[in-house]
């Protein structure tokens, strides 16, 4: 993914994938910086460009820097994000974009449940900043009286998956996708949550002492806006962090997360509700309305589940009572009246990742409505900014790349020919998904009212959740995109053999029709090579031609696959983010394999496009050094110190500034492009190097 991965679809999850995986770090030997929004008083040039590289540094010694490193010089982060690049700065420039739409049709709403009328009703009160105060914590009384009267654990499980129905995750996490083991079949899938911190870590490493701290004045503070008493609030905090230590310490890291194979424990759901006595897992099913026909769970981490179940039985009905208190102000907040919110972002969004101030109230409610009926407000969207010529651009470099990796694949001299011919197989079963869907979402069966934003996140949240547990044991619907049309960020998906990349992503830099091909093989044409790669990389691999999930390897092939996977994890090992804090080689090796094999592989569709024609100089460069620049020059990205922490123990990329130039020295090619010999800082030993596809 060019986002990083999540479970699939979740039942109150939304739409789109978080921007932040994907974001990306500076230069090596550029500041870390904060402060002026360059918003403010300058247009924003998000396009490739020469203006954004330092000509007089040396790309045989710091590539990244000689790529961008004037927008380093003179870009510092919005003081409302905690991170901002070239990704960042699209995604800007589309959130004005949805502005303009979500106003224009507050303003003049359509006809009863068309998108206009669904997306400016939606925009109306997620904007109404008096309504929404006034209500203050009435939205969610009910549901905390509910807590707070449930007569034993029972009862209060009951409202644990209310609660999962719509709006948030308490104790774990469910879902409804496609059996990784039968992809044609949507499945009922238990994996681990109920946390509140970002990745296990934060629970225990010494490195997130502070934030641990913080968390029990967070949870504390919260519990005195719903109407605890200070004493009482610190105590009920201490206990939510307790019990959520408790789950944390039989929970997977995110890199053992990364193992599908080890995270896939199918069984039926009587013998998942006696292996697990405390979730009461048969009276769930019953409670979200699982169709009867359904029988089976898909148990990604049992130790988790042992855990868990162990915990309910043992902690006391009135601490469990204040951890769902918690988790359910935990979810509102951002819907609730202001001081919910800004609690809410001072934690999450000052403490965990360095942001100062908040985005502005308009730029929340695009985001929420997105979320909420993304593919209306995208349809909106791809009448006015996606034009049909960029869709036939796309496919014509689809078909290059694609052509490219399969006589990759056809000649792999480390590829026996059993593996190969099924390597080849699943190739030809891929399918690519452009600029948005063959059919739109209807929503005109949610009611959306125009003074009732907490309403409208819940109600749409329940129609996702019903949408997916009725579907469940179904036929999978494999035209169905994962992420909204405005979203910049593309993906792969395992299970339907299909790369997804929607229009948001489809404008500079990642795809400009004014730019020479060399620029947009480099951005656009490596991206689609990434996605591609992502089919063959060290968990993409194990699903086959239909896209499901098992070993089709011979154990040699399988061994010379590792053997030089290692070497991407070695190189990325002995990167540091910061000082004292190296990037996890194994946690990003999926990424880094697919940039690998996009650099690569678009790189090589480039030249079949150049051949026979006349190599020119713009601005004084070859295509081929316009190719890595470009490459580079769209993974420029400053990271807030604790932004780069998080990015580094949970997100399965490398920051942006190894990206930029950690996949370019194990080719040649880029050596030969700017004259990088055996002595230069840039230098990486053809022992050393890695490759794969």
């Amino acid at each position: 993914m060019l986002h990083g991965a999540g479970h699939p679809t979740i039942m109150n999850a939304r739409s789109h994938l978080p921007l932040a995986a994907t974001l990306l770090t500076l230069g090596s030997g550029v500041a870390l910086l904060a402060g002026k929004n360059p918003r403010e008083g300058e247009a924003l040039t998000q396009a490739f460009g020469v203006d954004k590289m330092d000509r007089g540094a040396d790309p045989r010694a710091d590539f990244a820097r000689y790529s961008a490193g004037t927008w380093y010089a003179r870009t510092e982060i919005p003081a409302d994000k905690p991170r901002w690049g070239a990704i960042m700065e699209l995604a800007e420039i589309n959130m004005g974009r949805l502005k303009g739409i979500a106003e224009e049709t507050a303003a003049k709403p359509g006809p009863p449940g068309s998108p206009s009328r669904q997306v400016g009703d939606f925009y109306a009160s997620a904007i109404d900043v008096d309504v929404i105060n006034r209500r203050g914590l009435e939205p969610v009384a009910a549901d905390l009286a509910a807590i707070d009267a449930a007569a034993d654990r029972e009862r209060l499980l009951d409202r644990a998956a209310d609660l999962h129905l719509k709006l948030g995750s308490p104790f774990f996490g469910a879902g409804f996708g496609p059996d990784a083991k039968e992809s044609d079949r949507y499945a009922f899938a238990l994996y681990q949550g109920g946390l509140s911190l970002p990745s296990k870590e934060y629970y225990f490493s010494a490195a997130f002492e502070r934030e641990r701290a913080e968390f029990i004045r967070h949870v504390a503070k919260m519990f005195e806006l719903a109407g605890d008493g200070a004493a009482v609030a610190e105590g009920r905090a201490k206990v939510v962090f307790g019990f959520e230590k408790t789950l944390a310490a039989n929970s997977k890291l995110p890199v053992e997360l990364r193992d599908r194979m080890a995270n896939y424990h199918k069984m039926s759901i009587a013998d998942a509700s006696a292996a697990y006595p405390g979730i009461e897992l048969l009276h769930f099913t019953k409670a979200i309305g699982l169709p009867e026909g359904v029988k089976d769970v898909i148990v990604g981490q049992p130790k988790f589940y042992e855990g868990l179940s162990k915990a309910l039985l043992e902690t006391p009905l009135a601490d469990l009572k204040s951890y769902l208190r918690w988790q359910l102000l935990r979810s509102a907040a951002p819907y609730l009246s202001e001081p919910f919110g800004q609690e809410s972002f001072r934690f999450y969004g000052t403490v965990l990742s360095g942001t100062p101030s908040q985005e502005p109230r308009w730029q929340r409610a695009v985001r929420a409505v997105d979320g909420s009926i993304g593919e209306a407000l995208g349809r909106l969207y791809v009448e006015r900014y996606y034009p049909p010529e960029a869709k036939a651009k796309m496919d014509g470099m689809i078909r290059n790349i694609q052509a490219v990796f399969r006589s990759r694949i056809e000649t792999l001299e480390w590829m026996s020919d059993a593996t190969r011919a099924k390597a080849l197989a699943k190739f030809d079963r891929f399918e690519p998904m452009i600029g948005y869907p063959a059919k739109w979402r209807d929503y005109s069966a949610i009611e959306i009212k125009r003074d009732d934003y907490f309403g409208n996140i819940v109600r749409t949240a329940m129609a996702d959740s019903r949408r997916a547990i009725d579907r469940s044991g179904q036929k999978v619907d494999r035209s169905e995109w994962g992420i909204s049309p405005p979203t910049v960020n593309a993906y792969y998906s395992p299970s339907a053999n299909q790369i997804v990349f929607p229009a948001g992503i489809l404008q500079p830099p990642f795809f400009d029709f004014h730019m020479d091909d060399a620029v947009n093989y480099g951005a656009i044409g490596a991206i689609i090579g990434h996605e591609i790669t992502h089919g063959f990389d060290d968990q993409g691999r194990n699903s086959d031609a239909d896209g499901n999930l098992t070993d089709w390897w011979s154990k040699e092939d399988d061994a010379r696959f590792r053997e030089r996977a290692k070497k991407l994890v070695d190189q990325f090992n002995g990167y540091q983010a910061l000082p004292g804090l190296a990037i996890n080689g194994q946690l990003s090796l999926g990424e880094n394999i697919a940039d690998l094999g996009g650099t690569s592989i678009a790189f090589e569709a480039l030249q079949r496009s150049l051949e026979g024609k006349k190599s020119e100089l713009i601005d004084g460069l070859t295509p081929e050094q316009r190719f890595f620049i470009s490459w580079a020059q769209q993974w420029r990205t400053l990271y807030r110190e604790d932004a780069m922490r998080m990015q580094v123990a949970r997100g399965p990329h490398a920051p942006g500034n190894f990206r930029a130039y950690g996949p370019l020295v194990n080719q040649q090619e880029f050596f030969d492009a700017f004259g990088i010999k055996e002595g230069d800082p840039m230098w990486r030993k053809p022992e050393e190097r890695c490759k794969i596809w």
